[in-house]
């Protein structure tokens, strides 16, 4: 991909669609005059020398490539005309038979970015339509891998699955970290340092994962193996069901995103 390329988001002035855009500009994988940003808000000042706009159908006529971060609820009113340009949808639940149809394209990728776009740390999963080419491909590794890390799936039932497990990713967590932190200021420890003591573990625990390349079962296995504390902890925890729950939690995601796709 060359900078020539010219990019329009639709949504641009949101905080997922500021984040792809910040990843784009900070990969340099087009120039900041050739991509063409939307936003029904006044746009924000981050993004010196793009173009805005409040008209969509302009925004796509001036892109080859038009990436859609839009609410899942407000996207039917889109009424664009995309034709022959490659569309990129980030919004959850819209099926790729949907948005062809609404946006009258025939190259359309549908793929779910994590909050973590905002700090380059996304994984994005995401699958094509039949129209979409070996070139086109290409781009759309360029743009997910600028936001993190990213894989195309098989179908699109593997990308509601994910709408779950990766795409919910960083609240997951966020929700254990805050229990943690709960948890150690009733036992007296300061907040600041029962955040910090949270925090760390989460963050150590990615690199650990990212570093060392076993599968955390793998690692789970062996804590429980060596029989001390951490061990103790997870008989415990699984003990109550926290096994149980997180699979309830991506059952209730996973329904969640197929019902996005019909309005529910």
């Amino acid at each position: 991909m060359t900078s020539a390329l010219r990019i329009g988001v639709i949504g641009g002035g949101g905080w997922l669609g500021g984040a792809i855009v910040r990843s784009i500009l900070k990969a340099k994988l087009t120039s900041p005059q050739r991509l063409t940003l939307s936003s029904r808000r006044d746009p924000p000042p981050d993004f010196p020398g793009v173009v805005w706009t409040r008209d969509n159908q302009d925004l796509v006529d001036h892109s080859d490539v038009v990436i859609v971060s839009v609410r899942p609820a407000d996207w039917p009113a889109l009424t664009i005309v995309a034709g022959d340009k490659l569309v990129l949808s980030v919004m959850a639940g819209i099926r790729l038979a949907q948005l062809s149809e609404q946006f009258k394209a025939e190259r359309v990728v549908r793929a779910l970015p994590n909050a973590a776009a905002e700090v380059g740390k996304s994984y994005t999963p995401w699958v094509a339509s039949a129209g979409v080419n070996d070139l086109d491909r290409s781009v759309v590794r360029s743009i997910f891998d600028a936001c993190g890390i990213q894989d195309e799936v098989a179908n699109e039932a593997d990308i509601d699955y994910l709408t779950g497990l990766s795409g919910s990713g960083p609240a997951f967590p966020a929700l254990l970290a805050a229990v943690m932190i709960e948890d150690a200021v009733a036992h007296g420890i300061a907040r600041h340092i029962a955040r910090r003591s949270a925090t760390a573990t989460m963050v150590g625990a990615g690199y650990l994962f990212e570093q060392i390349g076993e599968e955390p079962a793998e690692t789970v296995d062996r804590f429980v193996a060596y029989g001390g504390t951490t061990a103790a902890a997870i008989e415990a925890m699984r003990s109550r069901g926290f096994d149980a729950a997180v699979s309830a939690g991506l059952a209730a995601a996973l329904k969640k995103s197929v019902g996005l796709g019909h309005g529910s």
